[in-house]
């Protein structure tokens, strides 16, 4: 059975070209991530939306200390995504309209309330276009045009849309955990940590079909039996003929996608599912086994928007948007070819949800700029 540990060196990357190099997130102001809502509050109705900029602080951290200092439930407190805890980040947050009396005695060091409004809904998981991205690329002086070059690249041919490591955990307990759930074998009995166990072993076998397309140059192809996506509507449809629909995957418009197992999403068929086929048998898993999830599908890539370099005496800053649910070490890592995801600090458990054993060491305080679980109404 292969492994559960992530490491990057088991995911092909796009290309193996000459990469910058470099050092990230020297300093939390290295990493910077701004939350694209998908909209705006309208300045009327009963919740608050707070504004916020954190740094040091997961977003489920900030919303804890909210609550608590507020005096609200757990669930009163709403955010349309998670945020890095090593970076300067911001991102509207959502609250009952009766606490915004509190609100001025609310304090944490290193988050600040930017703005409030007013709108007639509570902000609900996954209510964000994306998130722009300002990184800071360290000891790499003298690389910027390359990294203007790559940048190129990645645009017209699309970035691998990995799930980053965050989703594994400390040496990949997380999908070793994730495994006993779906087996039942697991004592965890919190729904939500169960979710986001399975979601990890989801993650773990989109990220060796990925990685297969790219081995067998099928990245930007089109198989018989794929779902494809459209990347203007969002439309999926099936691929019949894989001749005649992938010069729309060549130009950018469409692009493959891979199955995160459940219920009510069909493996795919024909090629394109003796390649997933292969994926899930590095496990011994079948798609009937995630029943308790309702699934979904990812594109194999994604597409930066708005990105540019700017050079620095020690290296460069890099910046660019993403779509929802993206990595954006997947792109660093194209960029630089080195470690783009750094140590994890020794205070990993001081996130860990209720009900996660602390022997196991699941690592939920890294979250990521993606949400936290593709499959959150399974």
């Amino acid at each position: 059975m292969t492994s559960l540990s992530f490491t990057w060196d088991d995911l092909r990357p796009l290309t193996d070209t000459p990469r910058t190099g470099g050092v990230l997130r020297t300093t939390p102001e290295d990493f910077r991530v701004d939350e694209q809502p998908l909209y705006l509050p309208s300045g009327e109705g009963e919740h608050l939306y707070i504004h916020i900029r954190k740094t040091g602080h997961t977003t489920a951290h900030v919303m804890r200390e909210l609550g608590l200092q507020l005096g609200l439930r757990p669930q009163d407190v709403a955010a349309a995504g998670l945020k890095d805890r090593h970076a300067v980040t911001t991102q509207w947050l959502s609250l009952p309209g009766k606490a915004e009396r509190r609100l001025p005695g609310f304090a944490l060091q290193d988050v600040e309330i930017l703005e409030t409004s007013r709108h007639g809904n509570r902000l609900g998981m996954g209510h964000l276009k994306g998130n722009r991205f300002t990184v800071r690329v360290r000891e790499a002086a003298g690389t910027a045009h390359l990294a203007q070059v790559t940048l190129g690249e990645l645009a017209r041919l699309g970035i691998p849309n990995y799930f980053g490591p965050q989703r594994f955990g400390l040496g990949g307990l997380n999908a070793e955990e994730g495994l006993r759930v779906l087996r039942g074998e697991s004592r965890l009995r919190d729904p939500a940590v169960r979710r986001f166990l399975v979601s990890s072993v989801q993650s773990l076998i989109f990220n060796r079909f990925l990685a297969l397309r790219l081995e067998r140059s099928l990245f930007s192809a089109l198989l018989t039996g794929d779902m494809a996506k459209k990347h203007d509507t969002g439309g999926v449809f099936e691929v019949q003929d894989a001749g005649a629909e992938s010069p729309r995957a060549e130009r950018g418009e469409v692009s493959a996608t891979g199955t995160l197992f459940g219920r009510k999403v069909k493996p795919l068929t024909q090629d394109a599912g003796v390649l997933e086929q292969e994926a899930l048998a590095a496990w011994n898993l079948t798609p009937a086994v995630f029943s308790s999830r309702k699934g979904d599908r990812r594109t194999v890539r994604m597409f930066a928007q708005e990105a540019g370099v700017t050079p620095e005496d020690d290296g460069y800053t890099v910046t660019f948007s993403l779509p929802r649910g993206s990595f954006a070490t997947s792109l660093l890592r194209e960029l630089t070819g080195t470690d783009v995801d750094g140590p994890i600090p020794a205070d990993v458990l001081a996130d860990v949800p209720a009900g996660v054993p602390p022997d196991e060491a699941l690592d939920f305080s890294r979250e990521a700029d993606v949400l936290p679980d593709p499959d959150t109404s399974g």
